[in-house]
């Protein structure tokens, strides 16, 4: 057969690219009465090479086809191959060559559509990964996750493999695990987890049952947080944190005559109030709207402490009463009771809500100046309710003084910065927002471009805007239809048609590149 196909490239080959010296190679080989097949495949394949290593080239295109995905999407994506087998897709994982740590296991656990046992398979790959612990903290992370997707069967099957692999679980995974339950409306298997908790290496004491009260009262199942309280009498001790869980708990409901009850029961038992006690009872009174009540048992009081004052702060910010609500925090200031995170949060967000937006940055720098550290998620919501209305420069004053405390702002922040700044026309400030979130660690994506890219043609800089739309493309995002028609037609209208052209052929390429990645995605793989 292979001398049969000899002959046919001979005989076409000849006539139109003549090959003396490949003629007279083969002409020997005719001649011959005895051919051999591996030696004319062994002349075939000198004469017609076939690469079988890749070039650099090649190498870095196939390197960087999966560039623009982050390392948890890469790890997600092995899953939608439908590979069978374990072994199959533990190495498929291997391969991605991801330094795993518990940070991306979080982030592929908790983002995505991962099945139960896509999960699961995921996670027991990943302990075996040298920078992953294995210990009660990983575990937090797989427990969570699932909870939170209503994959209780998986989760119990972890649970019994930590158990089985000599790991004990915590108050914090208990903690977890009860939550879910009752998250998702399972308050009797909350319950029945209680009374099982040898299943997880605990006993049943004081702390335990503190945890199961909080988780319920959280969740404002009061009512069975009480069926479980008084049950438990004589059978577990309580302390203090116990009859305050549940004092808490009626108080978010303003039940104030649960909340007397649960306090006389308290005396009887030998416990005294104490602070968080009389604060929960003072909120019951507020939330019932016996607000002069709650002012004459707070005059009564000789003591006082941050959780009082906070008690009587939110009182009247929930009936918006402002001088009401700063009298008590003068008060606080001069009885030196310092202020936390939560008396600030609650006033400014009460300035914000109201659109005091002076009032609100002036209570802001007096935070600042009393020590008292945002979190990112504060720090989010203040900028969040900042963009809702108005121009982005209250927003960007908070934004430069919690960044100048070196406080982590969060990519949901910079969003609605680079939204509101692109909606203004802030260019310049658009631009070094941009950076700076760059410089924190955090990728661009379509919707970041998009902001960055409006804000550009918005004030003219067309030129400027159809770069980051280039650089955008190469990265493999795909600008919305609306984006790319605005910047279109203001190309066009500048008589800059050549380069509304060229710009059009790469976002046709981009969208059909688009979706093939839709199409391949749905059908198995990223690409």
């Amino acid at each position: 057969m292979a001398f049969r196909f000899l002959q046919f490239v001979l005989h076409f080959s000849k006539p139109k690219h003549p090959l003396p010296k490949l003629h007279q190679r083969f002409s020997s080989l005719q001649n011959s009465s005895n051919l051999d097949e591996r030696l004319i495949l062994h002349q075939i394949s000198q004469l017609l090479p076939i690469p079988t290593s890749k070039t650099p080239d090649s190498q870095s295109d196939s390197k960087s086809i999966d560039g623009f995905l982050s390392p948890e999407d890469k790890l997600r994506g092995i899953f939608l191959q439908k590979l069978k087998g374990k072994a199959a897709i533990e190495q498929a994982l291997s391969n991605v060559c991801i330094d795993v740590n518990v940070d991306i296991i979080g982030k592929v656990l908790n983002f995505g559509n991962l099945g139960g046992e896509a999960m699961v398979m995921f996670f027991n790959w990943a302990l075996k990964q040298p920078m992953v612990p294995r210990d009660v903290g990983s575990y937090h992370v797989i427990v969570k996750a699932l909870g939170r997707r209503k994959f209780f069967v998986f989760m119990m099957q972890v649970l019994d493999e930590m158990r089985l692999n000599g790991i004990k679980a915590d108050l914090l995974m208990l903690s977890i695990v009860i939550d879910s339950f009752v998250n998702a409306g399972h308050v009797s298997k909350a319950i029945q987890l209680f009374g099982n908790l040898d299943d997880l290496g605990l006993c049943r004491d004081t702390e335990v049952l503190n945890v199961l009260l909080s988780c319920l009262c959280r969740r404002c199942h009061v009512g069975a947080a009480a069926s479980v309280f008084n049950s438990m009498k004589g059978k577990v001790s309580f302390n203090v944190d116990t009859y305050n869980v549940v004092v808490g708990g009626w108080s978010k409901l303003g039940r104030v005559n649960e909340i007397e009850k649960v306090m006389k029961e308290m005396e009887v038992e030998g416990f005294s109030p104490d602070f968080n006690t009389l604060a929960f009872f003072l909120e019951g009174l507020g939330r019932a709207g016996r607000m002069d009540e709650a002012v004459e048992v707070f005059g009564s009081m000789k003591e006082k402490d941050t959780a009082i004052y906070n008690a009587m702060i939110f009182n009247f910010i929930s009936i918006g009463d402002f001088d009401g609500f700063m009298k008590y925090y003068n008060g606080m200031l001069s009885d030196n009771c310092e202020p936390n995170i939560h008396t600030y949060s609650r006033m400014i967000t009460a300035f914000l809500r109201t659109r005091k937006v002076a009032d609100a940055l002036l209570m802001f720098d007096e935070m600042l100046r009393q020590g008292v550290v945002p979190p990112t998620g504060t720090i989010t919501s203040f900028i969040k309710q900042l963009c809702s209305y108005g121009p982005p420069y209250a927003a960007m004053m908070i934004y430069k003084k919690t960044r100048k405390l070196e406080c982590k702002i969060s990519m949901e922040a910079y969003k609605i910065l680079l939204m509101r700044l692109s909606k203004f026309g802030k260019c310049g400030s658009l631009l070094s927002v941009w950076q700076e979130m760059q410089e924190c660690g955090y990728s661009s994506d379509v919707e970041v471009y998009e902001y960055i890219i409006s804000g550009l043609y918005n004030i003219g800089q067309l030129e400027n805007a159809v770069l980051v739309m280039e650089e955008a493309l190469r990265k493999g995002f795909c600008p919305s239809r609306l984006v790319y028609s605005k910047l279109s037609n203001k190309l066009l209208a500048s008589n800059l048609t050549e380069r509304a052209y060229r710009l059009f052929l790469k976002i046709k390429h981009a969208r059909s590149l688009k979706n093939a990645r839709s199409y391949w995605r749905d059908n198995g793989w990223h690409f």
